[in-house]
């Protein structure tokens, strides 16, 4: 049904390329591109997860999602944009948090008076959530404390940038420990069974093919978008702040909003492990990853949230969705409540002055 977007693909290119045009025209059109070929991973995952179970087919939808993000933040650190890649961190696992997951429920409760989902996946989910609010507090309470015994401000920012980088090590080890624990050791016990699937499943090498032409698809539009992103957002007066947590994450997270479709079609185990798998792959693989990947091109980036209504928005969106998520069922006002919250987080970025 979105298929007809595709032709959005070869004019984006020739916006980019041939014509040269605005960073507005060639930023809406680079959107429009991304949208059915979020669809068509959508589908793609939903084929593999009929052969892998919801556990892996959601694990597939994330990583593949996240690699773009992946890529994106990694051209913005070699150009220096440390700050715009931290908002953009943060702004994802927001917005995979509140939007992707309230608005998967709120259409899925639409439809259904009451879904249900296994308690074990969404608890074990639940608890990393929480590891991901403290792996973000611990450095912003690293840095006040610094600062509150009057360290020096170059002592402040090697000793964040270092501490980050050890920090990172240890993010990394916990989602390996993840992994380990939901694909070996107890995979029985978090595993869902999923069989309903409308029509003959794809071969999984057709499957994994369109996954990764896509990603490799999404990855070129993502970077022109953000290309394009400085010159639409100064356009339009929105702040870096603003571009970098809510407009960036919205289109980096076209992928996880396939997360949308399962729970239409009352595979909610599937929409849970898309938005929080992503929301934590992102905090315990992603972020992580940047930070090495930072001081090996010179470019040395720490996980110190500096703006406190970013790491409160942060913590409480956390919060509100373990919450929703640990009792193993929900329906549409559950989804609205998490949409709710993303949208004052949306408006008070909004009036941020530029800036700040």
């Amino acid at each position: 049904m979105l298929n007809w977007l595709l032709i959005f693909i070869p004019i984006t290119a020739a916006l980019e390329y041939v014509f040269h045009a605005g960073d507005a025209l060639t930023f809406i059109s680079a959107a429009l591109s991304i949208i059915p070929i979020a669809a068509m991973m959508g589908e793609a995952t939903e084929n593999l997860a009929v052969k892998t179970g919801p556990t892996i087919g959601g694990l597939l939808n994330a990583t593949f999602g996240n690699a773009t993000e992946l890529i994106i933040a990694f051209f913005a650190l070699k150009a220096g944009k440390i700050d715009v890649v931290k908002a953009s961190i943060t702004g994802s696992m927001i917005g995979n948090m509140l939007l992707v997951l309230g608005l998967a429920l709120f259409l899925g409760g639409l439809k259904f008076q009451k879904q249900v989902f296994s308690k074990e996946t969404a608890g074990a989910l639940s608890s990393l959530l929480v590891i991901v609010m403290i792996a973000f507090l611990v450095p912003a309470l690293f840095d006040f404390t610094e600062r509150a015994d009057g360290v020096s401000p170059t002592q402040i920012i090697s000793s964040d940038a270092h501490f980050s980088l050890a920090a990172s090590f240890v993010l990394i080890g916990l989602y390996i420990c993840n992994m380990l624990f939901s694909l070996v050791t107890h995979k029985d016990l978090i595993s869902a069974s999923d069989d309903e699937h409308e029509g003959p499943a794809w071969p999984v090498g057709r499957a994994v093919g369109t996954l990764l032409v896509s990603t490799l698809v999404v990855a070129w539009l993502s970077e022109v978008l953000v290309g394009s992103l400085e010159g639409f957002s100064k356009g339009l007066g929105l702040s870096e702040v603003f571009a970098g947590l809510i407009i960036i994450p919205i289109v980096g997270n076209a992928a996880e909003h396939s997360a949308s479709v399962f729970a239409v079609k009352n595979k909610l185990d599937i929409s849970i492990q898309i938005a929080l798998g992503a929301t934590i792959q992102i905090a315990l693989l992603v972020a992580p990853a940047l930070v090495i990947m930072s001081f090996l091109i010179g470019q040395p980036m720490d996980l110190v949230i500096h703006r406190p209504l970013e790491l409160a928005g942060l913590v409480g969106a956390t919060l509100i969705t373990a919450s929703v998520s640990r009792d193993g069922e929900t329906n549409w006002l559950e989804g609205a409540m998490l949409l709710g919250v993303y949208l004052l987080l949306a408006v008070a970025f909004f009036y941020l002055p530029i800036g700040v």
